[in-house]
C-alpha cells in the first residue's frame, strides 16, 4: 500500500518535470534559432557591404530552382482543391440566404489573408524542409562541414545562407502562385457548376480585396519562409547519431516547423485584428 501511495504522489512530480523539460527544450530552440538567424543576417550584410565578401549567386539561383521551381506544381494542386473544396463546402450556406455570388468575396479573402501563404509553407515543409535537413545531415556525417571549417570556411556562410534565401524568396513566389491558383479554381467552379455570372465573379472578388490583404499574406510568407530555412538548417547541422540521426533531424524539421508557422500565423492575425488590417 505505502508503495502504491509513494507511485501516486510522484505522478504530479513526473508532470512538472516533463513541462519544464518541454519548455526548456523549446526556449533552447528558439534561442539556437536567433542565433543562427543572426549570424546568417551578419554575413547577408557583409556580402551588401563588403566587396571581398561574397555569397554566390549562382548557389542561390541553384537552390531556389531546388527548393522553389520544383514545388510549383505541388502547390498548385493544393491550392487548386483548395479553391475547389472552398466553392463547393460555402455556396450551399450562402445560398439560403440568396447571396451565391459572395463566394467569390469569401475565396478571395480566405485565401489571400490566410490560405494561400499557409499552404505554400506546409507545402514546401514536406518538399523543402525535410530534405534540406536531410541534406546538411549527410554533409556532417560525411564530415564535409569539418572539411570546411579545416579549410577556414564558415558553414553558415556556405551552407545556410543561400539556402535561407533560396526559402524565403521561393515561399514569397510560391504565396503569389497558391493565391491566384486557388482563386482561379474557385471561379471555375463558381461560373461552371454555381451559375454565377463570370463578370459578377471578377467583380466581387475586386471589390472585396484590399492591398492590406495581399500585402499581410506576403508578411507572412516571408516570415514562414525564415522560419522553414531557419529551423531546417538548425536541425541539420546538428546532427549526430549516424543515419539515424539524419532521420531523426528530418522528422524533427517537419515537426518543429508546421508548430512554428501555424503559431506565427496565429499571432500574425491577432496583431492583423488588432490594428484592424482585416
Amino acid at each position: 500500500m505505502p508503495n502504491r501511495l509513494d507511485a501516486i504522489a510522484s505522478v504530479p512530480t513526473a508532470l512538472l518535470d516533463r513541462w519544464i523539460g518541454f519548455w526548456a527544450s523549446v526556449l533552447e530552440l528558439v534561442g539556437a534559432l536567433y542565433w543562427l538567424g543572426h549570424d546568417t543576417a551578419g554575413w547577408m550584410w557583409r556580402a551588401f557591404v563588403l566587396r571581398r565578401v561574397r555569397i554566390g549567386a549562382s548557389g542561390i539561383t541553384a537552390q531556389i530552382v531546388r527548393v522553389g521551381v520544383r514545388s510549383i506544381s505541388i502547390v498548385m494542386l493544393v491550392s487548386g482543391s483548395i479553391g475547389i473544396i472552398l466553392a463547393l463546402q460555402t455556396s450551399p450556406t450562402l445560398e439560403q440566404y440568396g447571396q451565391t455570388d459572395k463566394v467569390a468575396n469569401l475565396i478571395g479573402v480566405a485565401v489571400f489573408r490566410e490560405l494561400g501563404p499557409l499552404v505554400a509553407a506546409i507545402v514546401m515543409v514536406g518538399f523543402a524542409g525535410a530534405s534540406i535537413a536531410a541534406e546538411l545531415g549527410t554533409m556532417v556525417v560525411g564530415e564535409e562541414v569539418e572539411a570546411l571549417e579545416a579549410m577556414g570556411l564558415n558553414p553558415v556562410r556556405y551552407l545556410v545562407v543561400p539556402r535561407l534565401a533560396a526559402t524565403v524568396a521561393s515561399l514569397l513566389a510560391l504565396a503569389v502562385v497558391s493565391n491566384l491558383t486557388a482563386v482561379f479554381f474557385g471561379m471555375v467552379v463558381g461560373v461552371t457548376a454555381l451559375g454565377i455570372p463570370y463578370d459578377l465573379y471578377v467583380s466581387n472578388t475586386i471589390a472585396q480585396l484590399k492591398m492590406s490583404d495581399f500585402l499581410t499574406g506576403l508578411m507572412k510568407a516571408g516570415v514562414f519562409g525564415l522560419l522553414l530555412g531557419l529551423i531546417s538548417c538548425y536541425n541539420g547541422l546538428r546532427v549526430t547519431g549516424g543515419a539515424a540521426g539524419v532521420g531523426r533531424a528530418t522528422t524533427e524539421t517537419v515537426v518543429q516547423t508546421v508548430i512554428f508557422v501555424v503559431l506565427s500565423d496565429l499571432f500574425f492575425s491577432t496583431i492583423f485584428y488588432a490594428i484592424g488590417w482585416t
